[in-house]
């Protein structure tokens, strides 16, 4: 798998992207709110949904959420580590390089 370009929360591969997410349950509004640095220096795409983290709640609003932005079917996306933290990786399937593209427009500092 290659390497996240700096600043980058995401990786490729052949089956698509992972992507690094720290999520704010109960966030008052389903967003995708940039990228952050952590204080280890890892970046995470910042999301926040309005359910609530019981019961996988928080975990399907964020996939629902990232396949809706990215224009995908909910299927392409999966929650491949983290189910009971805030800091998740999510398995995208699909062209490694128009997911990337589609997150890097998604994500730029405006």
């Amino acid at each position: 798998m290659a390497s996240p370009a700096a600043g980058q929360p995401w990786t490729a591969s052949a089956e698509g992207l992972r992507l690094s997410v720290r999520l704010t349950p109960r966030g008052g509004r389903d967003a995708i709110d940039g990228v952050e640095i952590l204080s280890d220096g890892r970046p995470v795409l910042k999301a926040r949904v309005r359910a609530t983290p019981s019961e996988g709640e928080a975990n399907a609003a964020l996939l629902a959420l990232i396949a809706r932005t990215l224009d995908l079917p909910r299927s392409a996306v999966t929650l491949a580590a983290g189910a009971g933290a805030r800091l998740k990786t999510v398995a995208i399937a699909g062209d490694p390089a128009g997911l990337g593209a589609r997150l890097e427009a998604i994500t730029a500092p405006r």
